[in-house]
């Protein structure tokens, strides 16, 4: 029996590294071309030991250094500011949702399950968002759309506090005079670490990532976040090289030396490092909120 486990476990651990390395092994790709010269990536393609070594991309990047700053700090401000109010108003849906002696319970989560499963599309959405709140071209078109608040996570939490907040908890709290807003915020909300992580992941990443509001709702590049910023430079260098044969010669020949695919790799090792550095610290709240809030 014993020889059998160390088997298993054997082969468990093999498979875990396989499976880690297969997710190591792209980002570590993506870095070392992001430090490759064009010409050798053009030659020889991606490769991990670089044949040139080049900076030419992160200068590219560095001549728009005031730009990509603010845009950062927009972006830091939207994913912290847009987590914050989106864990606190999920929560506070969630957790009445999940109180089984709240009159038309069953009705109201439907509702939240509907948001899921339909939407008014993008066009009245925007009409909504730009006519009714008048969202466009301010903070408000980044943090607002389709981000601030999701049916699955309102679900997720939901569940977590069903299963692992116990009822007699929240009655001895009645008992000794707490009331449901007390509750929540000093028994429900501190047993509720896991999910809150969890979530909060979820959303800092929706938001870090977002790119698409930003082309919608925003024509003021002063306001526009990170991805945006990286989007248009990517189109920017597409449209650049695409058309440089139409440029006279001398921008011909600067356009032809722009380091159009090594930059992409750089901006796309800019736009994640962020999120890798961050993730370590929520991992064990990620698995046990998963785990606790959707197995259970």
């Amino acid at each position: 029996m014993a020889i059998e486990n160390k088997a298993i476990n054997w082969i468990a651990n093999v498979t875990l590294s396989v499976f880690a390395l297969a997710c190591i092994i792209p980002f570590a790709l993506l870095i070392m071309a992001s430090l490759s010269s064009e010409a050798s990536i053009i030659r020889n393609g991606y490769t991990f030991f670089p044949e040139q070594f080049s900076l030419s991309a992160y200068e590219y990047l560095w001549t728009h250094h005031l730009e990509l700053g603010r845009a950062y700090g927009i972006t830091v401000f939207i994913t912290v500011v847009g987590t914050a109010v989106s864990l606190a108003i999920t929560s506070a849906l969630a957790y009445p949702l999940s109180r089984r002696d709240m009159p038309l319970r069953n009705f109201w989560t439907f509702l939240v399950f509907f948001t899921m499963l339909f939407n008014g599309g993008l066009v009245p959405t925007y009409l909504v968002y730009t006519q009714l709140f008048d969202i466009k071209n301010t903070i408000f078109g980044l943090l607002l759309p389709g981000l601030l608040m999701s049916g699955f996570n309102v679900l997720l939490v939901r569940t977590f506090f069903m299963t692992s907040i116990p009822p007699a908890l929240i009655e001895a709290a009645s008992i000794d005079g707490a009331g449901e807003i007390k509750t929540f915020y000093r028994i429900v909300l501190p047993l509720s670490l896991p999910i809150m992580a969890t979530i909060g992941l979820f959303q800092a990443i929706n938001y870090w990532n977002d790119w698409f509001n930003g082309l919608i709702y925003l024509t003021d590049s002063r306001l526009f976040g990170i991805q945006t910023i990286l989007t248009k430079m990517i189109t920017d260098i597409q449209f650049l090289t695409s058309n440089s044969n139409a440029a006279g010669t001398g921008a011909s020949q600067a356009i032809s030396e722009l380091p159009s695919t090594s930059v992409r790799m750089a901006i796309a090792a800019v736009g994640v490092l962020p999120i890798l550095i961050a993730y370590p610290f929520f991992q064990k709240y990620f698995v046990k909120g998963i785990t606790i809030g959707a197995v259970k």
